[in-house]
C-alpha cells in the first residue's frame, strides 16, 4: 500500500534534533522538508546534512510552510509550550519533545488549544512506543510472573560541569528530575498506576537546578523505587520484582534494550528485539498514521498521560523544594 507522503519540520537543531532526523529518514513515505533553528547559518547546515528542502533562522516562517505536514519540537524545556502553541496555532500537528512542558499549567494551555484548532498534539517519550518495553508492558497487565512487589529504575550520567550548558540552567528546566528523570517516573506510572503517596529528596547544583533525585512511589501492595542522577554513571535499568520471578529491562531501559526474564528457580530468558534504528522510527511512524487517519490524540501516548506525568513530575518538585520561576 502506497502512502502519502508526510513532510517534516523541526523546530530546534540540536542533539536530539539529529537523531530524530537520522530516524526520520530511514522511514519509507517520510520525510524532512524543513529545519529551523535561532542561527539560520545553523539550520542551512543541518538541512544540508539531511537533505531537507527548506532552512529557516525563524520559527513561526517554518510553522506557516504550507507544505509541512508535522512538527517536532526539539528545543529547551522551557521552550516548549511558546513553540507548541506557535505551532498549533496555524494548525500543524505537534510532536513535543519530554517534558511536555515545564509544569501542568503550562500543559493545560497546550491541550486546550490542541483541541480548540482540532489538530494532533503528541508528547514525545519515545519509550513508550519502543517493542521492548510494549512487551514489557504486556507481560506486567498479564501477570506473567503474578503481581508486581516492587520497582527499580534508574537513569544516571555523568557530563562535565558546565554552567553555561541547558542541563545545569535551572531557567530551562535543566536539572535531572525532568530530563532524565522523568523516564523512570514515566516507567512507574506506566506499569504500575498512579501511587498512592510520594516521597521525594535531592541534591543540587550552585546553580539551584537537581543534581540528582531519589523517589519513592508507594502502592497497596507494590512499591517503586525511583532515581535520576547527573552524578555518576548507573545502568539505568527498570527491575520488576514479582511473585513467581524477576522482569529485567536491561540498560538502557528508555531506549532500545533487551529484557530478561528470571523466574524463581533461577532459570532465566534473555529477550532480544529487531532494533536496526536508533528508536525514534517507531514515535514517528505512530505520528505518521495520526495524520493520515485524520486523528487528533494518540492512543498509545494520551494526553491524559501527559497530564498525569507532568502532574507527578510537579508533585515531586514541590516535595524538592524545586521551582523553577
Amino acid at each position: 500500500m502506497t502512502f502519502k507522503t508526510i513532510n517534516w519540520g523541526i523546530i530546534g537543531a540540536g542533539n536530539i534534533a539529529h537523531k530524530f532526523a537520522t530516524d526520520l529518514n530511514s522511514i519509507e513515505n517520510t520525510k524532512l522538508y524543513a529545519i529551523a533553528s535561532r542561527s539560520l547559518d545553523k539550520a542551512e547546515q543541518f538541512a544540508k546534512h539531511y537533505n531537507a528542502n527548506k532552512a529557516y533562522g525563524d520559527y513561526e516562517r517554518l510553522a506557516l510552510d504550507p507544505n509541512i505536514d508535522a512538527i517536532y519540537i526539539a528545543t529547551p524545556h522551557s521552550f516548549h509550550k511558546t513553540h507548541t502553541l506557535l505551532c498549533l496555532k496555524h494548525h500543524k500537528p505537534v510532536l513535543c519533545e519530554k517534558p511536555f512542558a515545564m509544569n501542568l499549567e503550562d500543559v493545560e494551555a497546550m491541550i486546550q488549544l490542541s483541541k480548540q484548532k482540532n489538530t494532533l498534539l503528541m508528547e514525545a517519550l519515545w519509550t513508550a512506543f519502543l517493542p521492548h518495553f510494549q512487551y514489557v508492558q504486556d507481560l506486567i497487565k498479564n501477570k506473567h510472573f503474578g503481581n508486581v512487589k516492587s520497582l527499580e529504575a534508574d537513569f544516571g550520567f555523568f557530563p562535565p560541569y558546565d554552567e553555561s550548558s541547558r542541563l545545569f540552567d535551572k531557567s530551562v528546566g535543566g536539572g535531572s528530575l525532568l530530563d532524565i528523570g522523568i523516564y523512570p517516573v514515566f516507567v512507574a506510572l506506566t506499569m504500575l498506576g498512579q501511587p498512592n503517596t510520594i516521597e521525594a529528596n535531592a541534591e543540587f547544583f550552585l546553580t539551584g537546578a537537581d543534581s540528582e533525585c531519589s523517589i519513592v512511589f508507594q502502592y497497596d501492595n507494590s512499591k517503586a523505587l525511583l532515581k535520576s542522577t547527573l552524578l555518576k554513571e548507573t545502568k539505568t535499568e527498570a527491575i520488576f520484582k514479582c511473585d513467581t520471578g524477576t522482569i529485567r529491562i536491561n540498560g538502557r531501559f528508555h531506549e532500545p534494550a533487551t529484557v530478561t526474564l528470571i523466574d524463581n528457580y533461577g532459570n532465566s530468558e534473555l529477550k532480544t528485539f529487531d532494533y536496526n534504528t536508533i528508536g525514534y522510527s517507531y514515535e514517528i511512524e505512530h505520528f505518521n498514521q495520526l495524520i493520515r487517519t485524520g486523528k487528533t490524540e494518540s492512543n498509545i501516548m494520551t494526553l491524559e498521560k501527559s497530564r498525569q506525568l507532568i502532574s507527578t513530575l510537579d508533585q515531586i518538585r514541590t516535595l524538592i523544594g524545586l521551582k523553577y520561576a
